[in-house]
């Protein structure tokens, strides 16, 4: 199961797992440091910045350590 969902803030997201930020940066979402990030999510973000959120999302989830249940 992926770390890191399409609706989950932003902010959580870069709070949580900090390596994420460079993932954000490579993808030109730069908005992880505005105070919108702390409302919207992943997936609001990548599609107001016309960043592919499949990709985005496979990148965020190969960043950070994956846990089994």
């Amino acid at each position: 199961m992926d770390a890191i969902s399409k609706d989950m803030p932003i902010g959580d997201v870069v709070q949580k797992y900090p390596e994420t930020i460079e993932v954000f940066l490579k993808h030109g979402l730069m908005c992880f440091g505005c105070a919108i990030a702390r409302f919207e999510n992943v997936e609001q973000g990548a599609m107001a910045h016309g960043i592919n959120v499949d990709s985005l999302m496979t990148d965020l989830n190969a960043a950070v350590p994956q846990t089994s249940n």
